[in-house]
């Protein structure tokens, strides 16, 4: 089984599908802080797909979907076009907007992060 990227297209259909989905709350903050989803470079984990889709961005923050595991994450940045962090959660991005509504509400990031494959060999 070979992988491939996720398109441009079919992007734009899962964003789609998760707006279905969303609240009120939510889509009045995703209409606030989504882009047109833009390809941004990850080391090592996104050169494969040359690159992830950033689907949004608050403060030095984005949500982008890993296609690679197949679900949206939230990342710093502090350069544009450049994630800090990998992260492999397969959440939906409704789930990743009400993360953000959540930290801003409460002060506090209570999302879970699921991290790159560690090396067993020291």
């Amino acid at each position: 089984m070979n992988w491939t990227s996720i398109e441009e297209a079919e992007m734009l259909e899962t964003i789609n599908e998760s707006y279905c989905r969303m609240t009120l709350e939510q889509r009045r903050l995703w209409e606030a802080i989504k882009l047109y989803p833009q390809k941004w470079s990850q080391e090592p984990y996104g050169d494969i797909g040359h690159g992830f889709w950033v689907v949004a961005i608050i403060g030095n923050t984005v949500i982008w979907f890993n296609d690679v595991e197949d679900g949206f994450n939230r990342s710093s940045f502090t350069e544009f076009g450049k994630i800090n962090e990998y992260y492999c959660n397969q959440d939906d991005l409704e789930c990743q907007i009400q993360n953000v509504l959540n930290q801003i509400r409460d002060g506090y990031d209570a999302a879970g992060y699921l991290g790159g494959p560690k090396s067993l060999i020291s």
